[in-house]
């Protein structure tokens, strides 16, 4: 029987990173040519897919890998200022103690992410850590991870908080939760039509449990 593997997202997945993004993309608004976010700016973006998102800033495509490169260095230096989302750590304490196989996915650096599990004792929990260089690119990664780990697309799912994660789960045609409590509405999620939405980290052991 093949083991099944569980993929996360980390930034507002794992980590709850979201406000420190914002602050940095504000600090960065000016260098890079795209708009501050306001606070009622930040409630419509929410709303907002990804590729909406970028759209609306008006930010050049040009410069989203040296943006993404900056954001990664900024977050380095407040790495150790995060915590865990409330009850991810015992999520996925028990789903490591039932035999699933964990990993994460993220467009953040594998550098940033392992300094933040080892900070919160979280590093034994997971088996890879993939790290991809653009925002729409991890279609390809999974793809990737799929083929050097050589797991069936059937054993995979997906958690992730954003409407590309949603987007880049159903091109690579493996199951995807989407989680509420990061950066995209519940409303935007709901109608990319993820396989499951859930508020609360605990609610994954219950859709698992139904469903793997």
């Amino acid at each position: 029987m093949t083991q099944k593997v569980i993929v996360f997202d980390f930034d507002g997945t794992i980590a709850d990173t979201v406000d420190a993004l914002i602050g940095i993309a504000n600090r960065l608004a000016t260098e890079f040519g795209y708009k501050q976010i306001t606070p009622d700016q930040l409630a419509y973006l929410r709303n907002l897919t990804s590729r909406e998102i970028i759209k609306y800033s008006g930010v050049s495509l040009l410069k989203i890998p040296f943006l993404l490169k900056k954001v990664k260095s900024e977050l380095k230096n407040k790495i150790h200022e995060f915590h865990p989302i409330p009850g991810i750590r015992e999520a996925l304490t028990e789903l490591k103690s039932q035999g699933y196989q964990l990993g994460i996915i993220t467009s953040n650096s594998k550098e940033n992410v392992t300094a933040f599990l080892n900070n919160h004792d979280l590093d034994n929990l997971f088996d890879f850590i993939y790290s991809g260089v653009t925002i729409f690119g991890k279609t390809t990664i999974i793809n990737n991870v799929l083929k050097q780990r050589q797991i069936p697309t059937q054993a995979v799912i997906y958690v992730g908080d954003e409407t590309r994660d949603i987007e880049a789960s159903k091109k690579a045609n493996i199951r995807v939760v989407a989680v509420t409590w990061g950066f995209n509405s519940t409303e935007v999620l709901s109608k990319q039509k993820p396989d499951y939405l859930i508020h609360h980290p605990s609610e994954l052991l219950d859709i698992l449990k139904n469903c793997c």
